[in-house]
C-alpha cells in the first residue's frame, strides 16, 4: 500500500536586522535586511520548497546545506536534516518566504512511503514552471519543468532509467549515491507532461523493486 506521508518543519527563525559582520558571512545583497533560517527533517522537499517560495515572496536563497546522516544524527530534536538560509529587503519579505516553505514541505511535498510499517519510502514531484531559485541555480528558463525522483540506491539507479526511458527528459543534476542520507536519484527537466511521465515511471519502477527484490526479469 502506498501512502504519502507528512515532511515537517523543525524550526523557523528570523534575523531582522542582520549584523555587518554576518551579512559579510553569508554575501547578503546590499538591499536586504534580513535573514531567515528553516530546517526540516527530510532533504529533498526542500528544494521545490525554496523554489515555490522564490516565486511568492521577496526572498534570495544563500545557502542550503544537508546534514550528514540524517534526522537520526542531529544534534538536537529540531536539528533536521537540512537547513536553508535565506535572505529579504524587509522582515516581512523573510517571514512571507519561511511561510511559503513550510506551506510546501508540510503541505505539498511528494514523499511517499510503500509498506504498512515504512520500511521503505521515496520522494517524487514535479514542478510545472520553476522560480528564481532555480532558475539561478540551473540556468533553465523560467517556463522549464522539472521532475525530482529520490529512493533508496539500488531502487533509485533502477528506476532512473526506466523515468528516462518513459519521458523526453534531461537530467539536470545526478545525485550519485550514496548521497549523504544514504539515497540517489536525479533532477530532470523537460515539459509538464514528460515530467509527470518520467515522476510516474519512477514511482512504478520503485515499487516493483520493493515486490520483486530478487527477480532478475523486469
Amino acid at each position: 500500500m502506498v501512502k504519502r506521508v507528512d515532511s515537517h518543519v523543525t524550526m523557523q527563525k528570523v534575523i531582522p536586522q542582520a549584523d555587518k559582520k554576518y551579512r559579510e558571512l553569508w554575501e547578503i545583497p546590499d538591499d536586504h535586511q534580513s535573514v531567515g533560517l528553516i530546517a526540516c527533517d527530510v532533504e529533498d522537499v526542500m528544494d521545490f520548497a525554496l523554489d515555490d517560495a522564490s516565486k511568492k515572496a521577496r526572498i534570495q536563497v544563500l545557502h542550503v546545506e544537508t546534514v550528514y546522516g540524517g534526522v537520526e544524527y542531529a544534534w538536537s530534536r529540531y536539528g533536521g536534516e537540512i537547513t536553508a538560509v535565506i535572505s529579504g529587503p524587509k522582515v516581512e519579505d523573510v517571514r512571507s518566504g519561511l511561510h511559503y516553505i513550510k506551506e510546501y514541505i508540510e503541505r505539498k511535498c511528494g514523499l511517499y512511503v510503500i509498506d504498512d510499517d515504512e520500511s521503505m519510502a521515496y520522494y517524487v514531484d514535479y514542478m510545472p514552471k520553476i522560480g528564481r531559485y532555480n532558475q539561478q541555480k540551473l540556468g533553465l528558463p523560467s517556463d522549464t519543468s522539472l521532475a525530482y525522483l529520490v529512493a533508496t540506491p539500488v531502487e533509485a539507479t533502477y528506476a532512473l532509467d526506466r523515468a528516462l526511458k518513459s519521458s523526453d527528459t534531461r537530467i539536470i543534476e545526478f545525485f550519485e549515491t550514496p548521497t549523504r542520507v544514504n539515497t540517489g536519484g536525479a533532477l530532470l527537466y523537460g515539459t509538464e507532461a514528460a515530467c509527470k511521465s518520467a515522476v510516474a515511471a519512477f514511482a512504478k519502477a520503485v515499487e516493483y523493486c520493493f515486490a520483486h527484490p530478487m527477480d532478475l526479469d523486469s
